[in-house]
């Protein structure tokens, strides 16, 4: 025993020997330099990881924080990610190691995580949602067939209703209105549709979008976040009877799937055949008036084909199983580097949309979103609780679905602690984008 000890203590000595000969070496050259860059040298993919990884383990730790029963969860990545794409559009000037992270507009850090980063993780989680809910889905739906279609237009119609009284009321562009109400509905179709739109007319406005979009989309994902947690607790519902009269009426489908091929046990062959086919059928384009197009884009695509292919189970003699573990880890990962990649564009969009359009644009365009997020949300649970008279859950789960709001649906599953609710957000969730679309190209063409 004591010679294993002598034989671990030369080894940690070697070890710690090397290590300050490397250390000394290194402080010796950036001396002799004048500036710690001569041994720091971060690349943008070192940025771009080192930046990751940090915003995660923070934006964790805020969501972690708990008031009364209430917290952030995920989307503390998202809060920590707008600070930190702020604080990296600071120039630090010389600063050794710190002037490595100043990034701006046109960095490739920020296209990669608003880009690369952000998509990745909606595709995994939409993926996951709609593998999830698939198997009860079209049961659930045809019983409720006509509440998803009247909570999702009352939703996206009640929010278009303030953008179009802010509109004529301020004297603003339509388009920073737009951009404002896709903002606020957390919608990357319902923006890519206003751009698309004021493209076609020429808008001299088009920018005012992106600063719109910006300047929402934080309360946007805050907001709903926060109602989904903050309803059950002022109604002081218990959430065991409210999860059983989510379940009432329906069976879960025992399915066998002895006897069909499996690729690997972990699922990842079927989450890759939903992402093929739904990004596939995303990129189709419906055309419609006034030259424009319609299409379900990177979240609606893989949104439905998951439910499809959760739906049926099975292609033939090929399995589409899924473990349940997996479709969690991919729901969470998916979620968290969707926030982080959009907040972190956010926080840098915002600062250079902000310094050449001024203050007094923001100030309204954020209590226009703020409201453009809360009115819907208002109206859409007195409408499914007490018109409707919708379980609370599957009153939520509409209610995500209508606001297009893919972090607060993770936040109601955590809530509830059930994947059930996932069914009724998959519902309402396709006439909403649909509707949605088509409100913020209205916006522009007619205002």
């Amino acid at each position: 025993m004591e010679k294993q000890n002598k034989k671990g203590l030369i080894g940690w000595l070697i070890i710690g020997v090397i290590l300050a000969a490397l250390i000394g070496w290194c402080v010796y050259n950036a001396v002799s330099a004048g500036t710690v860059d001569k041994v720091f040298k971060f690349g943008s993919t070192a940025v771009l990881f080192i930046l990751i990884f940090i915003i995660v383990a923070l934006g964790y730790l805020l969501g972690s924080i708990t008031i009364k029963g209430v917290n952030l969860g995920t989307a503390g990545v998202f809060l920590v990610a707008i600070l930190f794409g702020f604080l990296c559009t600071l120039d630090f000037g010389n600063v050794p190691i710190l002037g490595a992270f100043h990034v701006t507009h046109e960095s490739s850090v920020v296209s990669t995580m608003g880009g690369s980063v952000q998509n990745l993780g909606l595709i995994m989680f939409v993926g996951s949602v709609g593998l999830i809910a698939g198997p009860n889905f079209f049961k659930n739906l045809k019983k409720n067939f006509k509440t998803y279609i009247v909570l999702g237009a009352v939703i996206i119609l009640s929010s278009t209703l303030v953008a179009v009284i802010f509109t004529l009321a301020t004297g603003y562009s339509p388009e920073f209105w737009a951009g404002i109400l896709s903002g606020a509905l957390t919608t990357t179709p319902g923006f890519s549709a206003a751009q698309e739109a004021a493209k076609q007319t020429a808008s001299e406005f088009y920018n005012q979008i992106s600063l719109g979009h910006a300047i929402a989309y934080p309360f946007g994902v805050v907001g709903v976040v926060l109602f989904v947690q903050l309803m059950p607790k002022f109604l002081k519902v218990d959430m065991d009877k409210e999860r059983a009269l989510l379940k009432l009426g329906d069976e879960d489908e025992v399915r066998n799937y002895c006897g069909l091929f499996e690729v690997e046990p972990f699922g990842l062959v079927p989450v890759a055949l939903t992402v093929v086919c739904g990004l596939i059928l995303g990129a189709i384009k419906i055309p419609l008036f006034g030259g424009s197009s319609f299409s379900l884009g990177t979240t609606g695509g893989v949104l439905i084909m998951g439910l499809v292919l959760g739906h049926f189970g099975k292609i033939g003699k090929l399995s589409l199983a899924v473990p349940e573990t997996t479709l969690k880890l991919l729901r969470e990962f998916g979620l968290m580097l969707f926030l982080l990649g959009a907040g972190f564009e956010g926080g840098v969009n915002l600062v250079s949309e902000v310094a050449a359009s001024g203050g007094g644009l923001v100030v309204w365009g954020f209590i226009g979103g703020a409201l453009m997020t809360t009115v819907p949300m208002i109206v859409g649970f007195i409408l499914a609780k007490f018109v409707m008279k919708l379980p609370l859950l599957n009153g939520l789960g509409s209610i995500t679905g209508g606001m297009t709001s893919t972090p607060a649906l993770g936040t109601l599953i955590n809530t509830a602690k059930t994947e059930d609710v996932a069914s009724a957000y998959a519902s309402t969730y396709p006439i909403a984008l649909v509707l949605v679309v088509l409100a913020c190209q209205l916006m522009i063409t007619l205002l």
